[in-house]
């Protein structure tokens, strides 16, 4: 019979983040910390990382959730969440862990924009479990604000709209996509975001999905990985068979990726 998650709210500066925590059977191999996409893909992926912290917590590893200031059902609104938020939000949780299960080897598993904030210099030695990733948060940026500009586009507007939400932003205003308004400090940090190296070298599991079979790995991603072996990580990866879940219109699965996930940590 399979174990509920533990559901619990952790005090956050006068708010709260909601958190689950699935247990392993006896002492765990490992601690794993989940790190979720930005806006409406984290919803397209919680059927996903449920599934995926169910397999991990069933191989002995001990796996927390948790829901960045603004999202789910966690304190304050999306627009009021900012990037130093959310890395505070991380380090949140990792004090929590060290207090639940001291001592244990600790990954932070990041997917899309989740894995530029996992990236950094935590002040300990992490392992990184990376779910197409992107490499560039002005990637990620440019991606998020082009649904309000295809939106525009097919009402037939949408002329000098990305170079206005820019300037909003550079100006510190707010601006709003699809259903998301965006704080002017959450779009900077993003933007400034680099899926590169940072603190005591460890391993980095990279692992993408596409909808060919046998596919490899893209150039920029391949380059992101030379950067981190040069660096002195452990470096594996690979490409799984799978649909966009982060993206497409159903809720979809793909569970090559969390058996190639389970298997490589």
């Amino acid at each position: 019979m399979k174990r509920a998650p533990e559901v619990f709210f952790l005090p956050a500066g006068g708010e709260q983040r909601l958190c689950l925590f699935h247990a392993p059977v006896g002492t765990p191999r490992s601690c794993v910390l989940y790190l979720h996409p930005f806006a409406e893909e984290m919803n397209k992926s919680r059927r996903m990382a449920a599934l995926a912290c169910r397999a991990l917590a069933d191989a002995g590893h001990a796996v927390l959730q948790i829901d960045l200031r603004g999202c789910g059902d966690s304190s304050a609104d999306f627009g009021d969440a900012t990037w130093p938020d959310w890395q505070a939000d991380v380090q949140l949780a990792l004090r929590w862990l060290d207090s639940r299960h001291p001592g244990m080897p600790l990954w932070l598993w990041g997917l899309r924009a989740g894995a530029l904030l996992a990236a950094g210099d935590w002040g300990r030695p992490v392992n990184f479990l990376l779910w197409q990733p992107m490499p560039s948060g002005k990637l990620a940026l440019q991606q998020f604000l082009r649904l309000k500009l295809a939106a525009e586009m097919a009402g037939g507007g949408g002329k000098g709209l990305m170079e206005q939400m820019k300037a909003q932003l550079a100006a510190g205003e707010a601006v709003e996509v699809a259903g998301y308004r965006v704080h002017p400090a959450l779009a900077s940090g993003l933007e400034a975001a680099r899926l590169t190296p940072a603190g005591p070298a460890g391993r980095v599991v990279w692992i993408e999905v596409s909808a060919q079979a046998g596919d490899t790995l893209k150039p920029a991603s391949l380059q992101a990985l030379r950067a981190w072996q040069e660096a002195g990580w452990t470096v594996g990866s690979q490409v799984v068979e799978g649909p966009s879940f982060w993206a497409t219109t159903e809720i979809e699965l793909a569970p090559a990726l969390i058996s190639a996930t389970v298997e490589a940590l």
